[in-house]
């Protein structure tokens, strides 16, 4: 059975933390995956009360979310979080609006960017990528794709694959498994309600409860070198639900 994991963004307005990682540990998860407002600012004593708390109930942290800004600046601390709280991989999750590229040249000049950015994390050992939304799968002026520009100027970067942003971006998530599923490390596993539904929860829905064929993609994704599948709703409005009936799902896939 393969481990599921959960990304404690989906879990940042039912704090403390605390509480969150023993919710999850009685649901069932033996991992989370980190997010970089969390620990990004947190002293080396902090960090360990954190490791502690994971430690306690169970879990570990093998992948995490870091900002463009620390691992550009401090690429040293990014480093020495990721060792304190046991990652295996590292993504680069978001670029704001205002900082996006606009054409293809400037996607491929991200790619380039991040390539450079994460070369300190994959020289201690640490896998390292990009984690995608929606907008990387609107086509371009030259009829290519954000995604494709930036692993055109990232040749080495790893995909952390949020199936359903790629769905919501248009694209289908099969033919970019088939494609760059070669880069693919781990899964975002989250699901998209029905048209009109869950309005409250920004029309996110509990894994397997959606629109998105879960049952037919973990084969295909299960197919490439994924090691983490990772729960995830944007704005879940109880924890306790979403968590436990998404982690019962994954387990029929």
């Amino acid at each position: 059975m393969t481990k599921a994991s959960f990304q404690l963004y989906s879990a940042r307005n039912f704090q403390p933390f605390a509480d969150v990682f023993a919710t999850l540990a009685a649901a069932g998860y033996g991992e989370v995956e980190g997010f970089g407002f969390i620990y990004e600012g947190m002293s080396d004593g902090e960090l360990s009360a954190l490791r502690a708390d994971l430690d306690r109930n169970g879990l570990t942290m093998p992948t995490g979310h870091f900002s463009i800004d620390i691992l550009e600046s401090n690429p040293t601390r990014a480093i020495e979080i990721a060792r304190a709280l046991g990652f295996e991989s590292a993504y680069c999750p978001w670029l704001p609006p205002e900082h996006r590229p606009t054409t293809a040249k400037g996607w491929f000049a991200l790619g380039q960017r991040l390539e450079k950015a994460g070369a300190p994390l994959v020289a201690a050992g640490l896998d390292f990528g990009w984690h995608n939304h929606d907008f990387e799968f609107f086509p371009l002026e030259d009829g290519s794709t954000a995604q494709e520009q930036i692993f055109s100027g990232g040749p080495s970067l790893s995909w952390e694959a949020d199936i359903a942003w790629i769905v919501r971006g248009g694209a289908d998530p099969f033919e970019w498994i088939e494609r760059m599923g070669h880069r693919i490390t781990s899964v975002h596993v989250k699901d998209i309600a029905p048209s009109g539904q869950n309005a409250d929860e920004d029309g996110w829905a509990d894994v397997g409860s959606g629109i998105v064929p879960w049952a037919k993609l973990m084969p295909a994704l299960k197919a490439t070198p994924a090691r983490h599948f990772i729960m995830e709703h944007d704005n879940p409005n109880d924890l306790q639900r979403f968590a436990t009936r998404s982690i019962a799902a994954f387990q029929s896939f």
